[in-house]
């Protein structure tokens, strides 16, 4: 018998690393990155899901701005507001062997085909465009997500 592959989710939401940075650096040059985060957070029905990766890299960035307070508050709210996907050495091996121009941009994207996320929102759209399966979509375009 042959396993069924299941369909990627409309409703399943994967947000890249650069958004969650954008969103929570508060420089004031990321508001568009800061909106599309409150609209995603707006809608019903959809499950927003960031990487295990994502967190990491976040918190690294912040180390050496933030207090550990402040980082454990953002960690918080990104814990309530998203699915946090952990990934595996076979994940890690998967995107060693994707089509994508950039390794770590094929880790999230294995991370979000995990999921069967159907949405990707990014900043590094062209990072994308060789990965099947996942509409890639900036942050500036999230609106047309329906409510």
């Amino acid at each position: 018998m042959t396993a069924r592959v299941k369909p990627f989710n409309p409703n399943h939401i994967f947000v890249d690393t650069n958004v969650i940075i954008g969103a929570y650096c508060g420089d004031g040059k990321h508001q568009t990155d800061e909106d599309c985060l409150h609209y995603l957070f707006s809608l019903n029905g959809k499950r927003l899901f960031i990487s295990a990766l994502s967190v990491a890299q976040l918190i690294a960035l912040f180390q050496k701005k933030r207090t550990n307070e402040e980082i454990i508050h953002v960690v918080r709210q990104l814990q309530h507001r998203f699915s946090i996907i952990g990934f595996t050495g076979n994940d890690i091996e998967e995107s060693l062997v994707e089509t994508g121009a950039d390794i770590e941009d094929n880790m999230q994207y294995v991370i979000a085909k995990k999921q069967k996320c159907r949405i990707l929102v990014t900043n590094n759209i062209k990072d994308y465009r060789l990965l099947m399966g996942v509409e890639a979509i900036k942050p500036s375009k999230v609106r047309i997500i329906s409510r």
